[in-house]
């Protein structure tokens, strides 16, 4: 043996890296997606569908006949609806009007809530508990503030003298408003905790630097604090948008659509004709008008981002 064959095999040779394995594709790849696709097409993508086919029939309820093909009839009904049109038009009024004092004051709270105070965070824990409480649970909660006779807000305007109070959800002229108070307080923590951690996420040095050069309070505000806020700002305000024109269940529990429709939502209409009415098809048709609007309102927000990404 020599010593060429001795130095060889003493001498070991270093270990192999182990073989990663390869991300998966094809039909692997479509194997591990289907448990998470499949929830989202029988809950959501197939109600979808049948809704908007079941829009072109003269489906009822209690019905014996079979259901027939109607085409574009439940649709040409529709425009002349005015019922429907006033329902939109409530749906338009609530939407922005629980949106933007939401905004507002979402903002106010999560610039307090930014700032190095005591208690800060049992505050921030406070903030959240209307977003975790069900809606029918606010609406119930709501009912007895607003009780005409021992609710806590005429309580307080009877104890300050200011009047005997009045029957804030039976009024015309009260109802909606009313309503839209209960819409702000309900979904204001949300959006506050959106903001809250945008303002998280703003660079403190910038502030120092703004404050170095002598930039109040308000100046630092829209030079810094809004700029970087900004695409947070935009993204949860047209989600509030969206989601506070297809509310249901709060008002419904509120006001069922009363006094005399000034509170009837454009989903608590359609609710309406499909579950007491039992007109199905025709119910269907205002499912796809409304999905129709919202599509539309979420490629103007999309366009509108991704333009402005590009002017980026």
């Amino acid at each position: 043996m020599t010593l060429a064959t001795v130095t060889k095999r003493s001498v070991k040779s270093p270990p192999r890296p182990a073989r990663r394995g390869r991300p998966p594709t094809g039909q692997g790849a479509w194997f591990l997606v289907l448990p998470a696709l499949l929830p989202i097409l029988v809950l959501s993508v197939g109600p979808l569908l049948y809704g908007i086919a079941l829009a072109f029939t003269d489906s009822q309820s209690g019905r014996t006949a079979p259901t027939q093909w109607v085409g574009t009839l439940n649709f040409q009904d529709l425009v002349h609806d005015t019922l429907f049109w006033d329902s939109f038009r409530i749906g338009l009024l609530w939407a922005v009007g629980v949106t933007v004092p939401q905004f507002l004051l979402a903002l106010g709270l999560a610039l307090l809530l930014n700032q190095d105070l005591k208690l800060r965070w049992p505050a921030r824990a406070l903030a959240i508990i209307p977003w975790a409480m069900p809606e029918v649970v606010v609406g119930i909660m709501w009912r007895l503030v607003y009780n005409p006779d021992a609710g806590i807000l005429n309580e307080t305007i009877r104890d300050l003298g200011l009047g005997d109070g009045r029957d804030w959800l039976s009024g015309l002229s009260t109802a909606l408003p009313a309503v839209i108070v209960v819409g702000v307080w309900a979904g204001m923590p949300q959006t506050t905790v959106a903001l809250l951690a945008g303002l998280q996420n703003t660079p403190r040095e910038l502030h120092e630097a703004a404050a170095m050069d002598g930039a109040g309070a308000w100046r630092r505000f829209l030079s810094v604090t809004w700029p970087a806020l900004r695409p947070v700002a935009l993204a949860i305000t047209a989600l509030n948008l969206i989601w506070n024109f297809n509310s249901f269940a709060l008002v419904y529990v509120l006001t069922n659509g009363g006094p005399g429709g000034r509170t009837r939502l454009p989903m608590l209409f359609a609710y309406e004709e499909a579950f007491r009415y039992g007109q199905f098809g025709y119910a269907a048709a205002m499912g796809c008008v409304l999905v129709a609007v919202i599509s539309v309102l979420l490629a103007v927000f999309l366009a509108g981002r991704l333009k402005g990404g590009e002017d980026a």
